[in-house]
């Protein structure tokens, strides 16, 4: 393939792993693994606990390092790179976690604020400006000076997407963001997340065992088995037609 197309195809793919390996011990959870996402989309990542889901957004965090292959994000490269590289790739992307990881000290809007006070130079009243809009977004604007201990978990939830989106990230990664919560909670969670897959242009990879939520959001989804993508395709074809076994079998569990 010519050079010129080469670079055609990488400027289309904001998110691009490239024969990345990664072992914990004698497991191999990451195995030889390439894949990539296009700016825009919402890709979620299914398939069993251990085949490799949760890595793959670690990786993209920098929590880990790959064992081998590359990893880049909008035309950076993440790893293998020095730090420096490393840090600014990083900015573009948020994360919100099974656990909400709030600062119990701090108010809702400091912790909101913190992190673009300090890393992206934001002034204080922007910081907040913003960060007003973004509980108005949650649903939590009257919340603003309450600490973590006064929310239930479902908005501790919510305050962590919406420090997430305070940082202004290319892509969105979410790792089980419900799976920490009572059921009865679950859906507020995932109705604040639908609104922003559809009203946002941020790219998001999202780990998750809600399987409807799953079929609503995603432009793709990926089946892993045994640290591969075994199976790719839309929502409807993955859930309504799979082709491998190996997805049929899963899905019917959780299902």
């Amino acid at each position: 393939m010519p050079a010129d197309t080469d670079l055609a195809k990488q400027n289309d793919e904001l998110i691009r792993f490239t024969n990345v390996t990664k072992s914990f011990g004698d497991n191999t959870v990451l195995d030889d693994l390439c894949f990539s996402v296009r700016p825009g989309r919402h890709v979620t990542l299914i398939g069993p606990s251990g085949s490799g889901k949760t890595t793959i957004l670690r990786l993209l965090m920098t929590l880990a390092s790959p064992d081998s292959g590359t990893i880049d994000v909008n035309g950076g490269r993440l790893f293998p790179a020095d730090e420096k590289e490393r840090r600014e790739v990083r900015k573009k992307i948020g994360m919100v976690f099974q656990q909400f990881n709030l600062f119990p000290n701090m108010t809702v809007l400091r912790n909101i604020t913190e992190a673009p006070v300090r890393v992206l130079g934001l002034s204080k009243d922007e910081a907040e400006e913003r960060a007003r809009e973004l509980l108005d977004l949650v649903g939590l604007a009257d919340r603003a000076d309450a600490r973590p201990s006064q929310l239930s978990g479902g908005q501790q939830q919510r305050v962590a997407i919406a420090r997430a989106l305070a940082m202004r990230p290319q892509v969105l990664l979410l790792d089980e963001v419900t799976s920490a919560l009572d059921p009865e909670l679950v859906a507020g969670v995932l109705d604040v997340l639908r609104d922003i897959a559809r009203t946002t242009d941020i790219t998001m990879l999202c780990v998750t065992h809600e399987m409807n939520f799953a079929r609503d959001i995603s432009d793709e989804v990926l089946m892993f088995d045994a640290g591969k993508v075994i199976e790719s395709g839309p929502p409807e074809k993955i859930f309504s037609e799979p082709e491998h076994e190996r997805t049929r079998e899963f899905l019917s569990a959780v299902l």
